[in-house]
């Protein structure tokens, strides 16, 4: 609640009143002020900007107007004037509120009409423990908020802990006055008063008596001369009672505090005369370093699809063998008569991993052979998981042999366990390992300890020291390193530890702990949130765990738990107030027992558990659902769940679910969920991988398994410049033409922009802005330009330090400097002389609130421009692959959560069409696979209501719900002056990725707008087997290869409205209506149907899901932005045109290039030397004419034709992924992909003998 006033009034006055809504936020008064609807409606709030602080809201001519109600220095309330205005000051809110319900009091109105605060009808929930329990578990024994090592409780804690509290009320109530008339008649004791002090201290002198025990022990072994005299004390002060009890007390706390202040300096003493006689000594298991890796092979095939240039025939069988601790590779080659032929690389001759994205178990090693030239070899591992343990022993090789005193990525184990109010077995080791059910690491990898180790525990009853100290014991069990905790949090028995290798400690700093009670009533602390945050060299992380609200039928509760702990948990940079803790990290990573559950009958749940298949149960799962509606975790992310459900298994076992209770109220149904979740949020432009994510099978004692996740993630160092502190001629700037935001709200107040970055020395503000206008009472644009935006500085330079800064931007409201609306840049995609457009959204308190876009570059001297690889962009994505991967993605690239669209041509802002269109094109550029659950199946509810739809900026300020209603003539059609090559960099870690919908051109990635379910492209039957961002038809017309280094950037999410049919047949028809000297041979191209098999999606958008299914068109789930976008861009007069004579692209093809060109896998440009060197050169240029019909475009289609279709796995698997390739299969080959039946084998081989033929 709001301050208080001075002079012990109440500023609520008795009671607060009706039209108080404490605190309510801005966004959800306009909401309430909009249903009232009549001028003069009001309310008053909490402050959103200064503690202690009220807004008064009022409505007028459909316009909320804000006036800040501020207190003075004593305590009587004013409403903020203007500039030499005397305010009025009032002892309480409801003396100025009568004020100004009278007329002419200078507000906009009369306060005329009160809208009265929504009273929550107090329920008893029976929330206790997932319903299992008839009351909350008690908090534990331990103070209830934990401390870092060394560090004091807090004082607030320690009343809770022993009772006291009551005791001493119920003596000040009843035995003080017994007291009182002993003194009056000459007493010189207080009987009542000692009595309650025995009674307060009873549990302290027990614990008192078991610490002297254990340090009695320890002066045994290191005093023995003082020994005897502490045994003799502790002896007396046990066998007095009675009167003397409080006394004796005394007594032991002194011999206790006399103990601890010497047995140190006793101990070091007698360990100091010992190794004068023993100087041959281990040292201590915490100096020892971990043991070493053992040197791991690997079996793989040369790749057979740059086995069709040689026409060598049978694929190549390597061994490959990573010396981690020697930093070396030895490829192995298997020859003739038994012999083996190897080559050893060490580790500074190993150029680049290149990992494809169509076939998951495929990878591409560069190795430098002379100077300035290398070779490239692709190798078939036999899993994705094998490939995956590959690269990360090569990459912990390249960082143990780097000459970098800082790391560039660290690995972080996140482990979640709701441990049942029950102490945890004795071996864990599969839960710090990530052995059991999901995506879990190979048996190769799993022994590497992590740098960073992060325990969330929910019901966990074991005191935090014990907890703490088995956590390390079992990590030093697994690693044989001593972990150091640097922060433990507790709130009743929810509980968070971070441990970290030895070696990092100094690299740790800025340690910060809160807690969030979202109990009954946000008071009891049996649900709730703790957090951690803390700076690992130069990059910011935040730990929360959590425990919400339990019940099958408890979402709206679980959202607002969520909503609660994310506005009030107090981490990070306190300068950051105005945003909340999601953007106040590089990395926020968020996990615990969430409680969201499934919607569907209990026996078809069981159903899909027993077959394994979890795609229906997670288009059910709540959290899901409420991600999609942007209810709750706004853009986090998270990995694909492929285990099954963590809770409520039969406990002692793993092989039921327990899912009825009979209770006192009648019987409990608690289906099998994923209660138990771990998701993250990353600034953009950030490199952070998840390589694994699943559960535990065998840890059983509670009715909860362990899940665990691990994550690559790339951290910065402390730059220390190597040129000092810039002079004015190398100073670097970050400058800004233009920026204009869309913010939902009815307020028409002027607004000013606030910047904070680490880069800054301290934040800095716009003036007002210049521009403002609106066509929709609930949304107002707001424009700032080049003349009212500041300049920034930043404290450092070069380009090394500001490729890793982000700039993060808050929308403030003059009228009552409230935020409505937060969003984060990467400076790294702004670097450069000429400026580039950005295009986010906006955010506040979990909330979307809008978007924002504009015009800036960061100018950096010539003399700061040199930098460096990172370590993490060592491993890249095959840039000659356009395919989508068939299985779940984890590709190492920088990647971010927020979605910001740089774009190379500089655009005015005034122009809206064409800064619309300058970033669809842009888009390309930076689409890339979100991970699943930040682009959801569409919901045709949310677009309907969404404010932030692209068509409001086309069209000019019309709303989207109109949109629908346009006839396609009135539709504007800009144009582009200077289209760019657009390009589509491969999916993220975990990302699921979708063929991009296009009729020409470049299409804006968008999701689109649809009810039906879509599988996306990494499930099965996705983008066909080859297909990816090229498809068929009119697919991938325009995409072009992705290069390896380029950064993902997804653009905003825009979700579009329906149109009618008449703007469908535009967008087919419209581009290829006259002919066009660009793209000829397309003109009889037709937009295929959408299908399961071929899912016509609209691009990437920001949630789960998002593709087309069937149905799409008739859905006319295209945007208005999309359409334009396709008119304007049929025709590009800066790019050279195709030849005409080149056939329309087949499936899974690059666009942009030819069927020859496609094949030259890779191209002659792309490395300086590759494996063609040790290649025949009549092989290498002869003819590359398909052996097979051109209407086969994929292994699939042959098989399907052959009606083998079931062998297509198998053959894809071991690398025969390529049509022109299977003429050289043999018998042996066909039997390692699983064709074992002897017709089946003949069916294959005679079909490519007589294709041969032809």
């Amino acid at each position: 609640m709001a301050g208080g006033g001075g002079g012990g009034v109440c500023p609520l006055g008795p009671a607060p009143p009706m039209w108080y809504h404490r605190d309510l936020s801005r966004a959800a008064a306009e909401e309430l002020l909009a249903r009232a609807g009549r001028d003069g409606s009001f309310l008053v709030r909490d402050s959103e900007s200064v503690n202690g602080a009220y807004a008064l809201c009022v409505l007028f001519q459909k316009h909320v107007h804000t006036y800040r109600i501020l207190p003075d220095e004593d305590g009587f309330l004013a409403v903020q004037t203007s500039q030499g205005v005397q305010p009025k000051r009032f002892k309480t809110l409801p003396e100025l509120v009568l004020l100004y319900l009278q007329p002419s009091q200078g507000l906009v109105t009369t306060l005329l009409y009160a809208v009265d605060r929504e009273e929550m009808a107090v329920s008893d929930d029976r929330d206790y423990s997932d319903g299992e329990d008839e009351k909350p578990p008690l908090p534990p024994r331990s103070a209830s908020t934990s401390t870092p090592p060394g560090a004091e409780t807090p004082p607030d804690s320690a009343p809770a802990a022993n009772g006291l509290s009551t005791i001493s009320h119920e003596y000040l109530k009843g035995s003080y006055a017994l007291d009182l008339e002993a003194v009056k008649q000459g007493a010189c004791a207080l009987p009542h008063l000692n009595k309650t002090l025995v009674a307060s201290c009873k549990r302290l002198n027990g614990e008192v008596d078991k610490v002297l025990s254990g340090l009695e022990i320890l002066s045994k072994v290191f005093d023995q001369q003082s020994a005897f005299m502490v045994s003799k004390m502790i002896q007396q002060s046990v066998n007095h009672g009675g009167d003397q009890e409080l006394e004796n007390l005394v007594t032991k706390l002194a011999i206790l505090k006399d103990l601890l202040s010497s047995i140190e300096k006793k101990a070091l003493k007698a360990l100091q005369d010992m190794s004068l006689a023993s100087p041959c000594t281990l040292p201590p298991l915490s100096m020892r370093h971990s043991k070493a890796i053992p040197v791991q092979a690997f079996e793989v095939k040369l790749d057979v699809y740059l086995a069709e240039l040689t026409k060598i025939g049978k694929s190549q069988k390597y061994t490959l063998s990573v010396d981690v601790e020697g930093g070396r590779l030895v490829v192995m080659k298997k020859v003739k008569d038994s012999q083996e032929d190897w080559t050893t690389f060490t580790h500074d001759k190993i150029r680049q991993l290149i990992k494809s994205q169509r076939v998951q178990n495929k990878l591409g090693i560069v190795f430098e052979k002379e100077k300035d030239k290398s070779q490239r070899k692709d190798f078939i591992f036999t899993s994705a998981k094998k490939r995956e343990a590959f690269c990360q022993l090569l990459q912990l090789m390249k960082n143990k042999h780097s000459n970098q005193d800082e790391p560039d990525m660290i690995s972080i184990f996140i482990g979640s366990w709701n441990m049942g109010s029950v102490p945890a077995p004795k071996s864990q080791a599969s839960w710090v390992l990530c052995r059991g059910l999901g995506k879990t690491l190979d048996e190769m990898t799993v022994t590497i300890p992590h740098d960073l180790y992060v325990f969330g525990s929910q019901e966990n009853s074991v005191c935090d020291r014990e907890w703490v100290e088995s956590l390390r014991a079992l990590l030093k069990e697994q690693t044989e390193l001593d972990y150091k905790p640097i922060a433990v949090q507790t709130l009743w028995n929810i509980k968070i530890a971070v441990l970290v290798k030895p070696e990092h400690e100094n690299r740790i700093s800025h340690v910060g702990m809160s807690s969030v009670k979202t109990g009954i009533a946000n008071t009891l602390g049996n649900k709730g949130a703790v957090g951690v945050s803390f700076m690992f060299n130069g990059t910011s992380f935040g730990f929360v765990n959590c425990h919400l609200t339990s019940g099958n039928e408890k979402i709206a509760r679980r959202n607002q738990n969520y909503l609660d702990i994310l506005r009030l948990l107090s981490l990070g940079d306190k300068q950051l107030s105005s945003f909340d803790i999601s953007l106040r990290f590089t990395h926020l990573f968020w996990l615990g027992d969430l409680n969201y559950r499934l919607d569907m009958d209990i026996q078809e749940i069981l159903n899909y558990i027993n077959r394994k298949e979890f795609d229906p149960l997670l288009k059910v799962d709540q959290l899901n659902l409420e991600r999609e509606k942007n209810k709750v975790f706004l853009r986090f992310a998270e990995e694909e769940i492929s285990f099954p459900p963590t809770y409520r298994y039969e406990r002692g076992s793993r092989d039921t679910y327990v899912w009825q209770k009979q209770k006192a109220t009648g019987m409990r149904t608690n289906v099998p969920s994923w209660c138990d979740r771990i998701l993250w949020k990353s600034y953009p432009e950030t490199h952070i991988v998840c390589n694994s994510y699943g559960c535990t099978d065998d840890i059983v004692t509670s009715d909860h398994s362990p899940v665990f996740g691990t994550f690559e993630v790339g951290v910065t160092s402390q730059f220390v410049s190597k040129k000092g502190l810039p002079k004015s001629s190398e100073q670097a700037y970050i400058e800004f033409e233009s920026i204009e935001a869309i913010v939902k709200t009815a307020s028409r107040t002027k607004f000013f922009i606030e910047f904070y970055s680490t880069c800054l020395e301290e934040f800095k503000k716009s003036y007002e802005n210049d521009s403002q206008s609106s066509d929709n009472v609930n949304f107002l644009r707001v424009g700032w330009s080049n003349k009212q935006l500041t300049t920034l500085k930043p404290l450092l330079s070069e380009i090394e330090y500001l490729q890793d800064q982000h700039l993060l931007l808050t929308v403030k409201s003059l009228d009552g400097y409230e935020s409505y609306g937060e969003c984060v840049l990467a400076l790294k995609s702004m670097i450069g002389s000429t400026a580039q457009q950005f295009h986010t959204y906006l955010s506040h308190r979990g909330e979307e609130t809008g978007n924002i876009r504009g015009s800036m570059r960061v100018r950096v001297p010539s003399e700061r421009m040199g930098t460096r690889e990172r370590l993490y962009e060592w491993i890249s994505v095959d840039k000659d692959e356009t395919g989508g991967p068939k299985g779940k993605s984890t590709l190492v690239s920088r990647v971010g959560h927020e979605y910001v669209k740089p774009s190379g041509v500089r655009k005015q802002l005034g122009e809206l069409g064409k800064v619309s269109e300058e970033g669809e094109r842009s888009s390309k550029e930076e689409t890339a696979a979100r991970p699943k659950q930040d682009a959801p199946d569409g919901d045709p509810s949310i677009c309907k209501n969404s404010y932030n739809n692209p068509a409001y900026y086309i069209l000019e300020g019309v709303p989207n719900q109109s949109a629908a209603s346009l006839s396609p003539e009135l539709l504007p059609c800009p144009t582009s002056t200077n289209p760019q090559v657009a390009k589509a960099p491969p999916p993220s870690a975990g990302a699921r990725t979708k063929p991009p919908f296009v009729a020409s051109g470049p299409s804006h990635p968008r999701r689109a707008m649809t009810g039906h379910p879509v599988r996306t492209i990494n499930e099965e039957g996705s983008s066909e087997e080859d297909g990816g961002a090229c498809g068929t038809g009119a697919q991938g017309v325009g995409v072009g290869t992705t290069v390896g280094s380029t950064l993902n950037r997804p653009p905003p999410d825009f979700p579009p409205p329906p149109l009618p049919k008449g703007a469908l047949e535009m967008v087919a028809e419209a581009p290829f209506s006259k002919p066009r000297p660009l793209y000829p041979d397309l003109a009889e191209v037709r937009i295929p149907a959408a299908s399961p098999a071929a899912p016509l999606t609209l691009g990437e958008g920001f949630r789960r899901g998002g593709g087309v299914g069937a149905g799409a068109l008739d859905d006319q789930s295209c945007s208005v932005l999309q359409m334009a976008k396709t008119l304007s861009e049929s025709e590009f007069p800066g790019q050279p045109p195709r030849a005409p004579s080149a056939p329309p692209p087949l499936r899974g093809q690059p666009m942009g290039l030819g069927l020859d060109a496609c094949r030259t896998f890779p191209p002659r440009n792309a490395i300086t030397e590759s494996i063609a060197e040790d290649m025949p050169e009549e092989a290498l240029w002869g003819s590359s004419s398909s052996s097979l019909s051109v209407g086969e475009s994929s292994v699939g289609e042959w098989l399907q034709r052959l009606g083998l279709e079931r062998y297509e796995q198998g053959l894809l698997h071991n690398g025969w992924d390529d049509l022109e390739f299977l003429s050289d299969i043999t018998e042996e080959d066909l039997e390692e992909a699983g064709v074992l039946d002897p017709a089946h084998k003949q069916i294959l081989l005679e079909s490519l003998r007589q294709q041969q033929q032809k």
